[in-house]
C-alpha cells in the first residue's frame, strides 16, 4: 500500500522537495540551451530524470555527512546546497564560479557543503568515499560518506577494491548505484555478467536493496534506513536506485541506441511529474501553487545564467594557484 505523503513529511517539506525537483529539471534544461549557445564548452552531462535520487537522498543525509558523486552531479551540488549561480558560472567557467570556473561540468567540489567532488575519472570516487569514511571513522566524528555512481561504474576494478575494503575494515559507506540502464550507450545486461548490481555485494557480506529511483519518497524512505544502519553499524550499505536519463549520455550523444517507445515509457514516470500529481491528488498543494513554484525555479535558473554571463573570466595568473602539486 503506498504511503500517504503527510505520513512521512510536512506539507512545507514535501512542497520543497518538489521545488529542489523543479529547480534541478529547470537547471539542466537552461544548461542544454547554453550549451548550444557554445556557453559551456567541453563535455555535458545532464541529470534530467534522476532528480528524485538527489532530492531524495540529500533529504535523508545529514548535512555533516560527505558525498561524492561522477560527473553528472550539478543536480546533487544544488541540492545540497550549491548556490545555483555559482554552479552556472563554473559551467561558464567563470572566476565566480564554485571551483573558480577551474572545475566546469565535472568536477564541482564544495567543502565547506562536505560535497566532496564530481569525478570525471569513472569510478575515481570510490576509494576517496572509503578513504573519507575511514577518517570518520578514526576521528569517531558520527558522520558517513555517501558514494553515488552510475551502473556502468561497477565494472571498475576500484569498485570491487573499495567494496571490499569498506567491509573488511568495517567503514560507514553508503553506496548508492543509479542505474539509468545504459554505460554510455551500452545496456546493462550486455556489460554485466550480473546486472542486478545490489546482488553484487553477496561477495562481500553487505547488505543491499533496490529502491525506484524515479519516486522522491521511496528514495528518502530507503536511504534514510540504510543510512541510519550503516551510521549506527559502522558498517557499509549499497543501494541500487532504478532510474533513467531522459538526455543522451552526454550532449555529444544523439542516443539513438533507445527506442522512442522505451523513452516515452520512462517519461511516464517522471519523478517532477509524479510527486507534482500526488501532492495534487493528496490536498497538499493545487495545481496553481505547483505551477508558481516551478516559476519560480525557471527564475532562478535565469538568474544564474545572467550571473554567469556577466561575471569576469578568471585571471591568467590564476592558472598558478590551488595547484596541489
Amino acid at each position: 500500500m503506498e504511503t500517504h505523503l503527510r505520513d512521512v513529511f510536512p506539507d512545507e517539506d514535501l512542497l520543497h522537495m518538489y521545488g529542489q525537483t523543479a529547480l534541478c529539471r529547470e537547471f539542466e534544461e537552461s544548461c542544454a540551451e547554453q550549451y548550444t549557445k557554445g556557453h559551456i564548452t567541453g563535455f555535458l552531462h545532464l541529470y534530467s530524470g534522476q532528480e528524485a535520487v538527489a532530492v531524495g537522498s540529500t533529504k535523508a543525509l545529514q548535512q555533516n555527512d560527505y558525498i561524492l558523486s561522477a560527473y553528472r552531479e550539478h543536480a546533487q551540488a544544488i541540492v545540497r546546497g550549491a548556490e545555483p549561480k555559482r554552479v552556472m558560472a563554473e559551467l561558464f567557467g567563470k572566476a565566480t564560479g564554485l571551483c573558480k570556473g577551474k572545475g566546469g561540468s565535472m568536477h564541482l567540489f564544495s567543502p565547506e557543503l562536505n560535497f566532496m567532488g564530481g569525478y570525471a575519472i569513472v569510478g575515481g570516487q570510490f576509494p576517496i568515499a572509503v578513504g573519507l569514511a575511514f577518517a570518520s571513522k578514526f576521528k569517531n566524528e558520527g558522520r558517513i560518506a555517501a558514494c553515488f555512481f552510475g551502473d556502468a561504474a561497477v565494472n571498475q576494478g576500484n569498485f570491487h577494491e573499495a567494496l571490499n575494503w569498506a567491509r573488511v575494515w568495517e567503514l560507514p559507506v553508503l553506496f548508492i548505484c543509479e542505474n539509468n540502464f545504459y554505460g554510455i550507450g551500452t545496456e546493462v545486461h550486455r556489460s554485466s555478467a550480473l546486472p542486478d548490481i545490489h546482488r553484487r555485494t553477496c561477495g562481500y557480506d553487505m547488505p543491499s536493496e533496490r529502491v525506484d529511483g524515479m519516486d522522491v519518497i521511496a528514495v528518502y524512505q530507503a536511504v534514510s534506513h540504510a543510512a541510519e544502519w550503516v551510521r549506527e553499524q559502522s558498517r557499509p550499505y549499497l543501494l541500487e536506485a532504478m532510474t533513467y536519463r531522459f538526455r543522451g549520455h552526454s550532449m555529444a550523444d544523439p542516443g539513438k541506441y533507445r527506442s522512442t517507445a522505451e523513452l516515452e515509457l520512462w517519461k511516464s514516470r517522471d519523478p517532477l511529474l509524479k510527486l507534482g500529481r500526488r501532492l495534487v491528488q493528496e490536498g497538499i498543494a493545487e495545481q496553481e501553487r505547483l505551477d508558481a513554484i516551478r516559476a519560480q525555479a525557471v527564475e532562478t535558473v535565469q538568474e544564474a545564467v545572467k550571473f554567469a554571463e556577466e561575471s569576469p573570466w578568471p585571471e591568467d595568473g590564476e592558472v598558478y594557484t590551488d595547484v596541489y602539486i
